[in-house]
């Protein structure tokens, strides 16, 4: 048992601005209260130092970081990714795919089978975010349009029967891409609305026909005009769609964040990065989906000038949506953990602090940096 005393509890009633305790037995939230915390002496005991505990980060968009990427496809990449969000304060993962082959992609599925789960020192990899090949050439953002295409069943089948995809970024306005949304819907799997030239009418039949999701919300789809809402209108007006949102400063204004915000509210927004494999390493040449990328001041992007991905962590996301919105933890903290966990189908185990939950944790320190994160119950980084 681990027992985390001496922290501000966020996001369990009655527990905002005092101090508290909560205590894990396995790999679950076991008891927790306000106050001192009992004497238990087969427990180990951690002083959380006045520090906030909520509950572990869950990124459903990431490619990788630290020169590794899911489309490295090998056990040793992923588990680099895993170690790396850890000290980001992730306890959970999607491993995001990108547009490529047959070959590449299946082989990338068929390492995140066998690696999905626990990770020693590292974030629990919980599935796969297939981003692509099935979206729009004219919105295909830094994917490789070589190999943009229409859905194809003998081929995206043989994807789903791998049961690691939890989440698919698809353009709901190619006819061939409506079966595979369908398809994915009655498989469990989300479909999201990304990549994509769709019109406001068409985003709304998409969401009518199961999309449910808009992946990085205003990067790569049509935007917000008063005579042609598009994509962006239609999010923002539909409350049963989740929307990501990329708060690195870069790929979308704050002030965008703030506003994407109002009109959903923090129930609806799940905060990603889209990190790319120079997460965690800094400026300089690296590589998305075959393509050259330079890293710049913080900023990502091909050749031309497209961006390609971020170098965004999930703890400096969260800084940054706190800074903008002036939204306390208590308040912001669904879109870092729980919405995300309810999308993919684990929002009765994950994403609160809450008895019975899985005891996956993030503790972070008065200016919001981590200190310690937990996942499954076991200690995965400690600063």
């Amino acid at each position: 048992m681990l027992l985390i005393e001496n922290v501000q509890l966020i996001g369990v009633a009655g527990a905002t601005g005092k101090r508290g305790w909560l205590l894990i037995d396995g790999d679950k939230i076991a008891q927790m209260g306000s106050g001192d915390a009992p004497a238990l002496e087969s427990a180990q005991r951690v002083d959380g130092g006045g520090g906030s505990l909520l509950p572990g980060f869950i990124d459903v968009h990431v490619h990788g970081s630290m020169n590794a990427d899911t489309m490295d496809a090998t056990p040793d990449a992923l588990t680099t990714m895993a170690r790396f969000f850890a000290s980001r304060g992730v306890s959970g993962f999607l491993a995001t795919t990108m547009t490529q082959s047959d070959a590449a992609i299946s082989k990338a599925l068929a390492n995140a089978a066998a690696c999905q789960g626990p990770v020693e020192n590292g974030a629990t990899i919980l599935g796969v975010h297939l981003e692509g090949p099935y979206i729009n050439l004219k919105a295909k953002g830094a994917q490789e349009g070589t190999f943009v295409r229409p859905a194809d069943p003998t081929e995206y089948q043989r994807w789903l029967d791998y049961g690691v995809i939890k989440l698919t970024t698809v353009a709901p306005e190619i006819p061939e891409n409506v079966r595979f949304i369908q398809d994915c819907v009655r498989n469990g799997v989300v479909a999201s609305i990304g990549h994509t030239t769709a019109t406001y009418d068409q985003a709304i039949t998409a969401f009518q026909q199961g999309v449910s999701h808009a992946t990085h919300t205003f990067n790569a789809m049509t935007g917000l005009h008063h005579r042609a809402p598009g994509t962006v209108g239609a999010l923002m007006t539909t409350d049963s769609v989740y929307s990501e949102i990329i708060a690195d400063n870069v790929h979308v204004h704050l002030a965008a964040v703030h506003a994407l915000i109002r009109a959903k509210g923090v129930d609806r927004i799940i905060l990603i990065t889209d990190a790319i494999r120079a997460a965690g390493i800094g400026d300089g040449e690296t590589e998305l989906g075959g393509q050259t990328v330079y890293v710049k001041n913080g900023t990502a992007t091909l050749a031309d000038g497209t961006l390609a991905g971020s170098v965004l962590t999930m703890d400096q996301g969260v800084r940054n949506v706190l800074r903008t919105t002036g939204l306390s933890l208590e308040q912001a903290s669904p879109m870092f953990s729980y919405n995300a966990a309810r999308q993919i189908g684990l929002g009765q185990r994950k994403g609160k602090l809450q008895i019975g939950y899985d005891a996956d944790l993030v503790l972070l320190d008065a200016d919001h940096n981590v200190q310690t994160t937990i996942a499954l119950g076991r200690v995965i980084y400690q600063r």
